[in-house]
């Protein structure tokens, strides 16, 4: 009996610990690979980092490897004017690779952000699913601009009736992605479903090549008027590129129920105080873009375009407003873009 008792031990003691060890090869799924800085002078030093998708940091366990060949920790410091690819493993998973540059005379380089555009809906149950992801996004880094476009009706009496729709249309048409949820990063890239365990792929955008544009915004709020310079800053030339800019106004805090048919968010089918954020409520351009007049976008010039306009009428709390400017190239993709609040008065965010 005890022999037999021994063995049952044994045998739950093998089963628990096969059970742990297949619990801690999924408790994530992806490597997320970032440089603290992708171009630097030569004989400088770049610091990688290693993140899992639920945001643990795991750069002590990683190996890093350079153009293929394992290195000794998580810096590279380089004597030559050259540029390297870099990817990290953990485990079997292995990083996306990024590029980083070392050169010999100083360039100017602007933070990198990327555009995260939501189309979502009210009535729509599984659109919770990208705003969570969006949520462990922004938990790993503040380099991403989140929009959330409300689609498709605003006829109450439309089963797909959303208070906030916004009629964007004239981007949407030429996607290549039907229905919804649907998340599109810089405007032209596809966020792989399901949306949470593809955090890479946004976070790899913030890393590689710099956009060498900058933007800067002072928007004011008074009388319920809205006051908007919106500055671009090239440190290279764009004069061929035919930029276009966008502005959009965006509002937070509104309160609305919320579908949901997800396990996200406790799973609650409809989630009563559903705090909507980022809700796009007025482009203060074209959706598709305004040019910038390609004699503006010289190396080291500074464009700069100012708007005066009244508060959108569909804006609830003027107070909750924000506002999005990006520059997309001659293919539709976002370069760079950045948001701000009433009151700000932003700097370039030269690296």
């Amino acid at each position: 009996m005890k022999r037999i008792l021994s063995l049952l031990c044994l045998t739950a003691l093998i089963i628990w610990g096969c059970s742990r060890d297949y619990e801690i090869l999924q408790s994530y799924d992806s490597v997320i690979l970032t440089a603290d800085k992708s171009y630097t002078l030569v004989n400088n030093t770049i610091t990688f980092s290693v993140k899992d998708n639920n945001g643990t940091d795991h750069t002590a366990e990683a190996t890093f490897y350079v153009d293929g060949t394992k290195i000794s920790g998580n810096t590279l410091t380089s004597a030559n004017v050259q540029q390297y690819n870099v990817t990290a493993s953990l485990g079997p998973m292995t990083s996306e690779p990024i590029t980083v540059s070392f050169g010999s005379t100083a360039e100017l380089n602007f933070k990198k952000r990327v555009l995260i555009e939501d189309y979502t809906g009210t009535w729509c149950g599984y659109c919770t699913r990208v705003a969570w992801a969006i949520e462990l996004v922004k938990g790993q880094t503040e380099n991403v601009v989140p929009v959330a476009i409300h689609r498709p009706s605003s006829n109450p009496s439309n089963a797909q009736y959303d208070p906030y729709n916004y009629d964007a249309s004239a981007i949407e048409n030429t996607l290549s992605a039907i229905g919804y949820p649907k998340g599109y990063l810089n405007r032209r890239t596809r966020w792989t479903s399901p949306e949470p365990n593809n955090l890479a792929q946004v976070i790899n955008l913030t890393q590689g090549d710099n956009p060498k544009l900058g933007l800067a915004m002072k928007p004011t709020v008074q009388n319920g008027k809205i006051n908007l310079d919106v500055n671009v800053m090239f440190s290279k030339d764009f004069t061929a590129s035919g930029l276009k800019l966008v502005v959009y106004v965006l509002e937070n805090g509104l309160l609305y129920p919320q579908h949901n048919y997800t396990e996200y968010y406790n799973g609650v089918s409809v989630i009563e105080d559903w705090v909507h954020n980022h809700v796009l409520r007025s482009c203060l351009t074209d959706i598709t873009g305004e040019s910038v007049p390609s004699e503006k976008t010289t190396l080291n010039n500074v464009y700069t375009r100012s708007f005066s306009v009244n508060v959108p009428d569909n804006v609830t709390n003027v107070s909750n407003m924000e506002f999005v400017a990006f520059i997309i190239n001659e293919n539709g993709r976002a370069v760079n873009v950045r948001s701000a609040h009433a009151g700000e008065n932003q700097e370039f965010e030269i690296e």
